[in-house]
Formats: structure tokens, sequence, C-alpha cells
């Protein structure tokens, strides 16, 4: 059935896999490359445009991965970062997503000498005033990097650990996945998981099942970012099932990345059927130029979604979400009753 985009915009919605750096406004660069004395590689809205948002032709990670040096180039002063991460709140806001989760790593935005902890500070300070001005909460994801080296992923995992309870509500392992096994950062994840902090993992998107079973067994990762190619290992896929460990699945960087050739050919929809709890997320709102009301409008559609489909997945993101039990109870509780009205 083809459910309408503007009826999925009015719904309630999460968005738990969003990368800061992938998702600031074109013209928002353009204004802080001018402010900056940053050289960009187009001076106008369209050519950068063209040079940001590499389409669905996009030959693979490697080349999905190259527009991120220009958006970091702005995005290395921490009112560029309040900036930032003020606009994606609320752009989110815009189409009435309720619990939206950013993810950034900071050793990346530390070029013109920024404390890490200051990095951190500019982000939650522009959520939190998002937060004050729209109808939407939010979270911070610090993320450790699998190409840099494992010690960077233990100073970051210290970093998450302090900033427990004061805007950051969980730790990633984002970056190149071939020839960066998650098992070499499981000293961070340790210090994560003793300190009783969620975790997430970026696997299964450009390496196979395996690397999906690191996350998990190695690193104790509670949700799986994208997880693309579980299928391949039916019996970690029925194990992820059982412990309702959910996929962050971002479908139209899938395609860009190549870890899926179509979103006919996506696994989403036997994902779905066979009762994984499936999340819907933009994973890069710019680059992938997309939007949680587009990505689940694509994902009703091939995965061939009926409206209580969609409500059970919407409802999954909520129930996915890095919150305490008892916010999140309550935060349920409003979005059912929201979504009764469809």
């Amino acid at each position: 059935m083809n459910i309408e985009q503007s009826i999925i915009k009015q719904m309630p919605k999460t968005d738990l896999h969003c990368h800061l750096d992938g998702s600031v406004r074109i013209e928002t660069i353009l204004d802080l490359a001018k402010k900056q004395n940053v050289e960009l590689p187009a001076s106008n809205y369209n050519s950068l445009k063209k040079i940001l948002v590499p389409g669905l032709k996009c030959k693979s990670l490697v080349e999905y991965l190259i527009p991120f040096d220009i958006t970091l180039s702005v995005l290395q002063e921490a009112d560029a970062l309040y900036r930032a991460a003020y606009e994606l709140a609320e752009d989110a806001a815009m189409e009435n997503i309720w619990y939206l989760e950013v993810r950034y790593s900071p050793v990346l935005h530390t070029k013109k000498d920024l404390k890490l902890t200051e990095v951190v500070d500019a982000v939650v300070a522009g959520l939190k005033e998002a937060e004050k001005k729209f109808h939407i909460k939010t979270g911070v994801i610090i993320c450790g990097m699998r190409n840099i080296n494992p010690e960077t992923s233990v100073m970051l995992a210290e970093l998450a650990m302090a900033y427990k309870n004061r805007g950051v509500v969980a730790f990633d392992l984002a970056g190149a996945e071939e020839n960066y096994p998650a098992k070499h950062h499981r000293e961070a994840f340790y210090i994560i998981l003793n300190h009783n902090i969620n975790c997430t993992a970026h696997a299964g998107e450009a390496f196979g099942p395996e690397s999906i079973h690191q996350a998990i067994h190695y690193c104790g990762a509670h949700r799986i970012g994208h997880g693309t190619r579980l299928k391949e290992d039916i019996d970690l896929l029925n194990y992820v099932n059982d412990h309702r460990i959910p996929l962050e699945v971002c479908l139209t960087s899938n395609i860009q990345t190549k870890a899926a050739t179509s979103y006919a050919s996506h696994p989403l929809k036997f994902y779905y059927d066979y009762g994984l709890r499936v999340t819907i997320n933009t994973d890069n709102r710019t680059i992938s130029n997309t939007t949680i009301t587009k990505e689940l409008h694509l994902a009703a559609r091939y995965a061939e979604w009926s409206l209580r489909d969609l409500k059970n997945v919407i409802v999954a993101g909520f129930k996915s979400a890095f919150l305490p039990m008892r916010e999140k109870a309550i935060l349920l509780n409003m979005v059912n009753a929201e979504l009764e009205k469809f």
C-alpha cells in the first residue's frame, strides 16, 4: 500500500542513526566557509550540492565518505558546531521527529585546537537550545573510529563516560569496516559497558556478518548500525532476533555505499517479516539528500507495509531509543496515543 509522505510527516518519529557532519545544511556550509575563510571546492549552492550529494550512482563507501572532508572543514570551531547541532534538531523537529540521537567523533573536530570537551559542550548546547524552542528530545552518541587507533577509542570512551547524564546517551564505533575489526576496540567498549553506558556499532555495512558478530560478542553492542549483511549468517540473525537487538537501518545510504544494490533488493523486508526489530534512520541527511519522512516512505513502499506495519516500525524506533526506561515509557504512551489518530 502506498502511504503518502504527507501522512508520514505528521506522525511522531525517531532518528537514531544520524551523523552531525553528514547532516549540515548546504547554505550553512557556504556561510561558515565565508566566515572562517575556508576554501570550498564550489562557491554556490547548486555546485556544492553536486559535490556533497553523491546520489544513488555513488560507487562505494569510500566514495560516499569523500564529502565529509568538506563538511568537516567548517566544523572546527565551537560556534559552528553549536549552529550545526541546533539546525539539525530544528530540521528534525520540522518533520515531527520527537526523538533524535546525533552522533559524531569529537576527534575529527580538533584541527583548530578545540579541546574534546569544548567540542562536546558546543554540540550539547546547540541541541539543548533547540529542545527549548522545538518539540524534540535529543541525545548525543560519541563515536570511536575504527580507522583511527584503538587508544583514541579508549580516550573517547572516557569522554563519553564523563558526559554520561550530561547530554551523551551512548558510544558508537564508526569509520571504515574492512581491515579495521571491531574487536581491536574492545577495551573502549569494556570501559563503556562497565560504566553502564549504552553502545551501538556500525557493522555489516561494508563487511560481512563477522563484523556484526564482533560488534555484539566482543563489544557488547546493544544496537547494530546498518546490519545490512546479517542475513548471510542465519544463526547470528536468530541470535539478534531472540535478543531483540535493534537494527539501525539506513536505506538510501546503504544503496549509495553499495551495501545493497537497490531499494527492492534491500533485506529490510525480509528482516521485518522475520520479526527482527528494525528502525528506520537517515544516516546523513545532507549527503544522502534525505529525511526520515522520505526513508519511511521508501521503506513502506519496498517492504510492502500496511499502515499498521509502519506504526510498528515507528514504535520500534522509540522502544530502541537510548533513554531511561521511565522516560521511554512516558514517551511511548504519548506516541501510541498520537499514532491512534492515523
